[in-house]
């Protein structure tokens, strides 16, 4: 059942979003500056890509996480937010693609604030 829904969800919007997270982290390696988000980016990406079976967990992060989730806002947080709040509102007009949906709104979510999430198979 997950296979069937990871390809689904790269029919439905998966494949473009994962390309814009891949582009974040090109981004941030390119700005020497924010180097240090490129390996959270990319493994977002791949999540993005293969989202079904894995769950974000949270973890505190403290005054550092804040600041480093505001320098990730400012720089590649809101445009994929953005781009993934789209998507959840033009899949949510049907009913199947609703659970497609819900999948964008988590990561909506996870784009504003990165820093201090982790990724781990669900069981």
């Amino acid at each position: 059942m997950t296979l069937l829904l990871n390809v689904l969800w790269i029919i439905f919007g998966g494949l473009p979003m994962a390309i814009g997270w891949l582009f974040a982290a090109l981004l941030m390696a390119i700005t020497i500056v924010a180097l240090p988000w490129t390996p959270a980016a990319l493994r977002i990406a791949g999540y993005t890509l293969l989202p079904f079976g894995y769950q974000i967990q949270e973890s505190k992060s403290g005054t550092l996480g804040f600041l480093g989730n505001v320098i990730w806002f400012i720089l590649a947080g809101w445009w994929l937010a953005l781009g993934h709040l789209i998507l959840a509102l033009a899949l949510a007009i049907t009913i199947i693609g609703l659970p497609f949906a819900w999948a964008h709104l988590k990561l909506a979510k996870l784009c504003l604030a990165p820093v201090g999430t982790l990724i781990v198979p669900t069981d």
